[in-house]
């Protein structure tokens, strides 16, 4: 089963481009979706395939401090604990 991180990576990698290509994602996921230039419908998007996928749920609140990926990893590593 792949880790959180490996998980949202595939999912960014699948579901998100710019410009026409794919993210590049880092391992350690440090990498803020809107400094990347992805547009802000995109993300919210890609919010609600994350929340599906990990059968999580996401507040107003809780997505303000997700400043980056690796806090969305995080997140969901401390829900499922």
């Amino acid at each position: 089963m792949a880790s959180t991180a490996e998980r949202i990576r595939q999912l960014v990698s699948e579901n998100i481009e710019v410009d026409g290509k794919a993210l590049d994602v880092p391992e350690d996921l440090n990498l803020s979706l809107s400094d990347a230039g992805v547009p802000s419908t995109d993300i919210v998007a890609l919010g609600k395939l994350i929340a599906q996928d990990f059968n999580v749920t996401f507040t107003l609140d809780d997505c303000a401090t997700f400043s980056d990926l690796s806090k969305v990893a995080a997140f969901i590593d401390s829900k499922s604990a």
